[in-house]
């Protein structure tokens, strides 16, 4: 199954970021699992700039969970870099949404990858999916 990574939605957050130099692999450019990790530092960044932190720190019994996460590599990133990470939000279920990350060069451009991610919000002692909060689906829709 593809998931589409394009960016579409509604631009919630973006976050500026330069690789460490100690994120390059063997080959000389950010090792690709890093991509993952940015994209999911800017969704938590987004998450608790409204208030939805406390799931983090096990201070609440619900909070969100990724149940698909993808990503489409259109050019390497080299150290060094200066990007921004932009998060888009939408399609919002029940109690789910998906959010999708564009990672572009801020002085050329470029995009050098985009990447969806399917969050569910769940409770989590009960291990069941529940309606989304008021100011997530107020955030995700348009």
């Amino acid at each position: 199954m593809k998931f589409d990574t394009r960016p579409k939605g509604k631009l919630v957050y973006t976050r500026p970021y330069s690789p460490a130099w100690g994120e390059m692999d063997a080959l000389g450019h950010i090792n690709n699992s890093r991509y993952f990790v940015w994209c999911e530092q800017s969704r938590i960044d987004w998450l608790d700039s409204m208030g939805e932190s406390g799931y983090l720190s096990g201070k609440s019994d619900t909070g969100p969970v990724v149940i698909n996460a993808a990503c489409t590599y259109h050019r390497q990133v080299v150290y060094p870099a200066d990007l921004e990470i932009r998060v888009y939000a939408g399609e919002a279920g029940r109690s789910s949404f998906v959010t999708r990350y564009e990672i572009v060069d801020t002085e050329s451009g470029t995009v050098h990858c985009t990447g969806a991610a399917k969050i569910v919000w769940i409770d989590y002692t009960a291990e069941r999916s529940i309606p989304l909060p008021d100011n997530i689906r107020a955030a995700v829709e348009d």
